[in-house]
């Protein structure tokens, strides 16, 4: 189902209302500090969404992008980072 977008993004005629988002791999994180990735620095989320997103955003998408869409997006992507220790323990405490 993927992610329930604020403020659908229209392309064409097409509009986007769900967007979901995979794992990134090393491939998809290439050129970005993942500190910046767990920091959800806009920039840094501006070049990776497009690589992990489908349907794929693009990055004008991404630019124009609600900022509570861009950060559920972006809590999304941070939560395939962290260990899974790490959010098991989020989830206890």
């Amino acid at each position: 189902m993927g992610i329930l977008l604020d403020t659908p993004i229209q392309r064409g005629g097409q509009t986007i209302t769900h967007v979901q988002v995979r794992k990134p791999n090393a491939g998809a994180l290439r050129g970005l500090s993942l500190v910046e990735v767990l920091q959800m620095n806009v920039t840094a989320l501006q070049t990776l969404l497009p690589r992990v997103t489908e349907p794929p955003l693009l990055r004008q998408e991404v630019d124009a992008m609600d900022p509570a869409d861009l950060v559920a997006l972006g809590s999304e992507v941070v939560g395939f980072l962290v260990p899974k220790a790490q959010r098991e323990g989020f989830q206890t405490a």
